[in-house]
């Protein structure tokens, strides 16, 4: 369960590791950064920040791209 941080407060040390072994744990499980930050109170930034330092392979785009639509 992803806790409620208060916004801004620094999140260091082994919180900033047990949150980044959380986090990592369900953005694998499907969530998206968008919903992990809501769920945790902190920006989308952050969030991703934290799976990319974490190693975490960050999943493509979904949804439409603004691209030429394939024939």
């Amino acid at each position: 369960m992803v806790v409620e941080l208060k916004k801004g407060s620094r999140v260091t040390g082994t919180e900033r590791d047990r949150l980044a072994g959380d986090l990592r744990r369900k953005y694998d499980g499907g969530e998206s950064i968008r919903a992990l930050a809501a769920s945790t109170g902190r920006s989308y930034g952050f969030v991703h920040r934290i799976l990319s330092e974490s190693g975490v392979n960050l999943r493509g785009r979904g949804g439409a791209t603004r691209g030429r639509k394939a024939s």
